[in-house]
């Protein structure tokens, strides 16, 4: 049996990769790219010289197969997307599921991704959280919203330059005006930025300023509901325990 590699490239400076995952690239009998001429610059910027075929969100289904067989008969197969981790909005879950399925060693290396800076820089709690990535662009998109108007986890949301004024203007039609949020954009490149504030000072901002760039959005979860105090009468010695 082979080995699967799940690789995170760089999502802005090239100097975010780690040697681990040069060594894996290089020593790879085959490179699944998510955009081959993406992954060809990183390549040749490390002097790496390896076998690479298009895996992307388009082939994935027709190719998976024979990548498993390739592991099974003993090969060491890499899987890079254009930039963070595979699998998270990226293509590299299904063939991981599949090679586990046929029990080929699967393994994800430490590395980039781009909404962990984005929410640790955030100012808004991190000890627990809810990773939405990509709404759904039109159908179901609201109903999925709605669904979230009561978590209390900081949610976290990838967005396109495009569609981030009026993603905000939803947000603020779910969520209210005043919500906390923080809006990340270009992680890790030259023009990285964040603006935080309310859903209200932020749309402003980006409404003013053309958005540019890919965006993360770290917004505050709800406000956790009240607990009402039991009377003196029904409490146990548990109700008294919790609240010290």
């Amino acid at each position: 049996m082979g080995t699967l590699y799940l690789v995170p490239t760089p999502v802005g400076n090239l100097e975010d990769i780690t040697y681990r995952a040069l060594n894996v690239l290089r020593e790879a009998d085959l490179i699944l790219a998510e955009d081959t001429r993406t992954t060809g610059n990183l390549l040749r910027h490390f002097e790496i010289k390896n076998a690479m075929i298009s895996y992307h969100k388009f082939n994935e289904h027709q190719t998976v197969s024979g990548i498993v067989g390739r592991l099974k008969a003993g090969e060491t197969v890499a899987v890079v997307s254009d930039a963070g981790t595979p699998g998270i909005s990226d293509p590299g879950f299904l063939v991981a599921r599949e090679a586990i399925k046929e029990n080929v060693e699967v393994i994800c290396l430490p590395g980039a991704t781009a909404f962990v800076p984005a929410l640790v820089s955030s100012g808004l709690p991190c000890d627990r959280f809810c990773f939405e990535g990509f709404l759904p662009p039109k159908k179901g998109r609201q109903t999925r919203l709605e669904a979230l108007s009561t978590e209390t986890r900081t949610l976290i949301f990838y967005e396109s330059p495009h569609r981030l004024v009026k993603t905000l203007g939803q947000f603020i039609d779910v969520f209210g005006a005043a919500r906390e949020v923080s809006v990340c954009r270009e992680i890790s490149k030259i023009h990285e930025e964040s603006v935080r504030g309310t859903l209200e000072d932020v749309l402003k901002h980006f409404t003013e300023n053309e958005p540019r760039g890919e965006f993360v959005i770290v917004l505050a979860g709800a406000e956790e509901p009240k607990k009402e105090k039991k009377s003196r009468k029904y409490r146990t010695e548990e109700d008294d325990a919790e609240e010290d």
